[in-house]
């Protein structure tokens, strides 16, 4: 399948502020996302937490709120939010809905106390489908998905056989606390895309863009980026802005004050159209972690540990590993074989069938060697104009649609400082800046 685009009427030109807080035109949405830090994980010192006091919750969360209010955005992804105290979510549900917003909130599993909530404007959408998406792994974390249609008001001529459809996905992925958490968070994007597969067959929905919000624990330099990347997702904020995946334009700007005092851009809007290349899903997670599994090993050359089984032979003239030296080379590495946060029997099986190519039980280390190395092409950016063999694109259910489509038109973040890397002291709604995009519709034809 392939597209062209071709963009809407475009509106009149206003200038950057109203542009910033005015998503009403036509041909224009927006979207925030926020992790607004839950009051049961702000500490005030050693001892309490911001819950312990009503007023200071209270009073950081009105200014939230009004904060949200004034941006008007389209789409609103929260992260962090305090599903555990009624007061606090009557008091989000009843602003937003008197705002013109419908809201949906999701408690993270095991009564974590906080989760997300995501609310969409109905002057912009209107929401044909809600789910809820719960990995059930150790960190907890869930997902929303939300199946939209646009409210726009095109031409007679522009509006015959044009899908208004959009997906938008809220998630809060796994925070890295060491290298071994690589893998589970690398699962979650997986069972995200994955369940967008299959929603999208299920119920036989043509080519839609999808917009991916939230606080994904991870930098530009991560295994996740390069997996979302390679999936045809693209930064919102970094396009906006011309930022490039290289390592020169990787910390040009930040989104977190984390626990430990480390600044880090983490708050991303994912875009995809379904003209976007992407590589065959399962074969992008394959070469991901291959990839994670590469970086453990320099790791622990760089240490200077004890060799692992990956490079230990009973005799010395082989040249190759068994599936069971293979097997525990991951758990030594931390990619354990556990269902809730590590790799399954048959994920560990499906990645050593996915290098032994040759099926023949065993693994040269030249050939392993080879695989290591050669993942990292993958993540390469396409530089010629032509389409690529390994070009894959969500079920296309007609064979001549035409469909929406996003632009960015602009990105910020708030407080603006961050944009040049910089933490301001005075700064307090959050331990996260918030990210506001701007998208201009566009026609795309699918074929």
């Amino acid at each position: 399948m392939g597209c062209s685009e071709a963009a809407m009427d475009a509106p009149d030109s206003l200038d950057q502020e109203e542009q910033h807080l005015n998503a009403n035109h036509l041909g224009d949405i927006s979207c925030t996302t926020f992790n607004i830090l839950a009051p049961i994980y702000k500490r005030l010192n050693s001892e309490r937490r911001e819950s312990d006091f009503r007023e200071y919750w209270l009073s950081r969360n009105e200014c939230i709120l009004e904060r949200l209010l004034h941006l008007k955005s389209s789409i609103i992804c929260l992260q962090e939010f305090w599903v555990g105290n009624e007061e606090l979510v009557g008091m989000y549900e009843k602003r937003l809905t008197d705002a013109g917003y419908v809201t949906y909130k999701l408690a993270r599993t095991n009564n974590r106390g906080d989760g997300l909530l995501t609310a969409v404007h109905q002057n912009h959408f209107q929401v044909l489908n809600y789910k809820e998406l719960l990995f059930n792994d150790f960190g907890d974390r869930v997902a929303q998905i939300l199946h939209v249609k646009l409210v726009v008001h095109f031409s007679q001529k522009r509006s015959v056989d044009i899908e208004k459809e959009a997906l938008i996905v809220n998630t809060h992925l796994l925070f890295p606390h060491n290298s071994s958490f690589c893998f589970p968070r690398l699962q979650q994007v997986y069972k995200i895309l994955q369940y967008i597969r299959s929603y999208c067959e299920e119920c036989q929905i043509p080519p839609v863009p999808i917009i991916l919000c939230g606080d994904w624990n991870g930098s530009k330099k991560g295994h996740v980026y390069k997996f979302l990347r390679s999936q045809g997702f693209v930064s919102s904020y970094d396009i906006a802005h011309h930022y490039t995946d290289s390592d020169e334009d990787a910390h040009k700007w930040v989104s977190h004050l984390n626990h430990r005092g480390n600044l880090c851009g983490v708050d991303f809007i994912w875009l995809y159209n379904p003209n976007n290349h992407r590589k065959p899903m399962n074969q992008s997670f394959m070469e991901a972690v291959l990839g994670n599994i590469k970086s453990h090993l320099f790791k622990v050359s760089i240490e200077g540990t004890e060799s692992l089984h990956l490079l230990k032979t009973s005799q010395k003239v082989r040249s190759y590993i068994t599936y069971s030296q293979f097997s525990q080379t991951l758990t030594e590495l931390g990619i354990p074989s556990h269902p809730l946060y590590g790799c399954s029997i048959e994920e560990i099986k499906a990645l050593w069938d996915h290098v032994d190519t040759d099926r023949d039980g065993v693994i040269d280390f030249s050939h392993l060697d080879r695989t290591l190395n050669l993942h990292q092409l993958f993540w390469q950016r396409e530089e010629d104009s032509e389409e690529p063999a390994w070009r894959e694109t969500l079920p296309n259910i007609s064979n001549n649609a035409t469909t929406i489509g996003f632009n960015v038109k602009n990105a910020f973040l708030f407080p603006p400082e961050v944009e040049r890397g910089i933490w301001p002291e005075n700064y307090s709604l959050s331990d996260h800046a918030h990210l506001t995009v701007e998208f201009s519709l566009v026609r795309l034809q699918c074929y």
